[in-house]
């Protein structure tokens, strides 16, 4: 079964939301940063929670993921909630990214790329964004494997302070979170978690 399937299968699997429609704790924290009217990307975005969420927060935003089930119920959230999302079944990998295009790009939990492809993915989302941008990430450490709450069971699709710190160096300035919490986003993502956040301006 290739990664798409999985998704697919998953996504399909209930009428439900698999990591629920709440946007993400952490993205939600982060709101006091975002200014309406910016341009956002929300990559791998899944069932749209986040872009959702975005646009709640006045944003213009586009949500990409490569699960057209997915994106079929980001666009039906939007709806649900009352606003405006562009939503669009896309491959990260193959994606023809606009230089300088974005206010501000959101990742969270996109932990699906190998070494060699997060390396591409992270100049990506580098290129895309506007200079001052605003880079939100999250996603799971290493720790993450003991506890077996969510993401992938490949120890090198986890992220580190060094990992981020090399592919986010350059920017003007960034923090970096890493702390062990519990969340709860849908049936996906349950319980005790090995966190890193990363909030950077390009």
């Amino acid at each position: 079964m290739s990664e798409l399937q999985r998704w697919e299968q998953r996504f399909s699997s209930t009428p439900d939301y698999w990591f629920g429609k709440a946007p993400n704790a952490f993205l939600k924290r982060q709101a006091h940063l975002l200014k309406p009217g910016w341009r956002a990307l929300a990559i791998a975005d899944g069932e749209g929670r986040n872009g959702v969420f975005l646009a709640e927060c006045g944003l213009d935003v586009l949500s990409l993921d490569f699960s057209p089930t997915a994106v079929a119920k980001a666009k039906a959230l939007a709806a649900e909630r009352g606003v405006s999302l562009k939503a669009e079944v896309a491959d990260l990998f193959s994606w023809d990214w606009p230089a300088a295009a974005f206010d501000v790009v959101v990742g969270i939990f996109f932990q699906f790329a190998s070494p060699a492809q997060r390396t591409q993915l992270f100049t990506n989302i580098k290129q895309t964004l506007k200079p001052g941008g605003l880079l939100l990430i999250q996603g799971y450490r290493p720790e993450q494997i003991t506890y077996g709450t969510g993401g992938p069971s490949q120890v090198e699709n986890l992220y580190t302070r060094a990992l981020l710190e090399q592919a986010f160096g350059d920017f003007t300035s960034f923090e970096i979170h890493e702390h062990d919490s519990v969340i709860a986003e849908g049936v996906g993502h349950n319980g005790m978690s090995a966190l890193i956040d990363f909030i950077g301006r390009k």
